[in-house]
């Protein structure tokens, strides 16, 4: 997810990227981040910093996010705009936070692949790539955002990247056009 809002009117709006793990969402974002100027936030990293968790799910062996913790944490840079945010769901960050929703999807052996490296446990690889292959995430973002600001992009190759942040650039470029002072 990305987000702006400052003097310059490109900081206004916000944008989100979302997806199943290994999707890349942190690489779009870092690199999103760096050719715009936006400030790039992983909700993750977030969360491991200010410890906004409620506890740890010993089956897929990660913490549980306190999710409003996470959002008080996140009010003030998102009302002020110009941020990235990375993370893999959606239901539980206000509407009004975004503009623009991409969702990045990934062919199930490549993110098989991606997953097995990152060394998930069978359950954990099992249920990410059947979110995956049963697009829950987009879904997902359907359900908690207007339609229209929902779109898919490819990533499964490095040139999918690329293209990725080419058309997300454009599309920053078009709504400073239409909504710039």
């Amino acid at each position: 997810m990305t987000c702006f809002g400052t003097l310059d009117p490109a900081m206004e709006a916000c944008y989100r990227s979302l997806g199943t793990p290994g999707v890349g969402k942190t690489t779009l974002g870092k690199e999103l981040a760096s050719r715009s100027g936006l400030k790039y936030i992983n909700v993750g990293d977030l969360a491991r910093e200010g410890q906004l968790y409620d506890g740890y799910d010993e089956e897929y062996d990660c913490p549980i996010l306190d999710e409003d913790r996470v959002v008080d944490e996140l009010e003030n840079q998102m009302s002020e705009g110009g941020v990235i945010v990375d993370y893999h769901g959606c239901d539980f960050f206000p509407e009004r936070w975004f503009h623009i929703v991409f969702v990045l999807k990934t062919d199930n052996s490549v993110l098989y692949k991606r997953l097995e490296t990152r060394g998930y446990n069978e359950k954990k690889l099992k249920d990410n790539i059947q979110c995956e292959i049963f697009q829950v995430l987009y879904e997902e973002a359907l359900a908690s955002y207007k339609e229209e600001i929902v779109h898919q992009l490819p990533s499964d190759k490095p040139e999918d990247l690329e293209d990725n942040i080419n058309q997300i650039l454009k599309w920053i470029e078009q709504w400073v056009k239409d909504h710039g002072s």
